[in-house]
């Protein structure tokens, strides 16, 4: 073979390499793992550009979404693409229900959930403020009374022991810097019986155009929710693109 053929080849193989799984990575000197904090997370120089060189349980962490990108929380394309009725629907909240919305971002699952518990309340939970202020502007032109935003931190969603029915997190688990600790406080958070319930882009599915670590297969979602103490009670597989799995508190 001629030495621009092999030099073309090499290149290719290269390209496909980087490109696998619909990934671009980043590289910034070594091939070794470059620290451990502990036994749950490993951090690695060599990762994806949509990473932050943290893995849990085999898992590369993805970067959160900025306030600046807000409207792609709030494009038209979403109601066909997630059917939030649908997915309301299935959660089947009583009126009296305490739920928190973690990662509630600009707050669209946050208004919808508010009107399905008009005795109760929606906990909107985010770790960023810029967020917040857009539910709070939101909550007062709309006249919407029954939301209450909560400035979580990486670690800790700031939510009082024993007081929620429902915990929903839409597109948002697989952005958690430290995701057991979240998820242990979220558990405490929990009414005895209450529910969690994660809506993830299928990962499974290699035709959903959403960049791969922003999607989640269904077993490493339960291999990453069951260690914290809660238990698996089902999966639906009602939406467009987005497992829905339900776990339940003993």
């Amino acid at each position: 073979m001629k030495p621009l053929k092999i030099f073309i080849l090499s290149l290719i193989l290269l390209l496909a390499f980087f490109l696998i799984g619909g990934q671009s990575f980043t590289y910034d000197g070594s091939l070794i793992p470059e620290k451990s904090s502990n036994d749950y997370y490993q951090y690695h120089k060599l990762h994806s550009r949509d990473g932050i060189g943290k893995f849990y349980l085999g898992r590369e962490i993805a970067k959160v979404m900025g306030h600046k990108e807000f409207l792609w929380l709030e494009r038209p394309s979403r109601e066909q693409q997630e059917n939030p009725a649908k997915l309301l629907e299935t959660l089947n909240p009583k009126p009296t229900d305490i739920i928190a919305d973690i990662g509630a971002g600009s707050g669209y699952f946050s208004f919808r959930l508010a009107s399905l518990v008009p005795d109760g309340k929606v906990l909107a939970v985010d770790i960023q403020s810029e967020m917040l202020e857009i539910i709070n502007f939101l909550k007062e032109e709309n006249q919407v009374n029954n939301i209450e935003t909560i400035l979580g931190t990486i670690r800790d969603p700031n939510l009082p022991k024993d007081s929620v029915d429902t915990v929903l997190m839409v597109d948002a688990y697989h952005e958690f810097e430290y995701p057991r600790e979240m998820m242990k406080n979220i558990v405490t958070a929990l009414k005895p019986g209450g529910q969690v319930v994660l809506a993830e882009y299928r990962r499974e599915n290699p035709l959903i155009p959403i960049k791969t670590l922003h999607k989640m297969t269904e077993k490493q979602v339960k291999k990453e929710i069951n260690i914290v103490g809660l238990t698996w009670e089902k999966t639906e597989e009602i939406l467009p693109q987005q497992h829905l799995i339900f776990f339940r508190k003993p």
